[in-house]
């Protein structure tokens, strides 16, 4: 079971609500410039797979699904672990200028706000066959 958050290039400042029904997000840009801004902010990120990177601590890790389209839409991410990940991914996302996601709670994830992982880890860990 993972946490899963996308990357996607959503206008700074609003939130969900505010992002009018009919916004259509731009690409996040040329795969092969986003793979090397990953690659600078993430320097342990395996993308020996460039459709499909790993990043891996010793207490959490992400699987970064960038997929085969170029330009690239979106990047999902799929968090499993516990421990301080989400810095991880506001790192991820302000390298490559577009916002987090939470698949959760359904809203951004904002630097010093509030973010979904806690409350997916209770849940997560409050299932009996997990």
């Amino acid at each position: 079971m993972s946490w899963d958050v996308v990357l996607v290039n959503a206008p700074q400042g609003l939130t969900v609500q505010e992002i009018p029904r009919d916004f259509v997000p731009p690409p996040l840009g040329p795969a092969t410039e986003l793979l090397d801004r990953l690659r600078a902010a993430l320097p342990d990120l395996n993308l020996s797979d460039p459709t499909w990177g790993n990043l891996d601590s010793p207490d959490w890790s992400i699987e970064f699904n960038i997929g085969r389209e170029d330009p690239v839409e979106s990047i999902m991410l799929h968090v499993r672990g516990g421990g301080d990940v989400v810095e991880v991914i506001q790192r991820a996302a302000r390298a490559l200028g577009c916002r987090a996601l939470d698949g959760s709670s359904g809203e951004f994830i904002e630097d010093g706000g509030a973010d979904g992982w806690a409350d997916f880890q209770a849940y997560r860990d409050s299932l009996p066959w997990v």
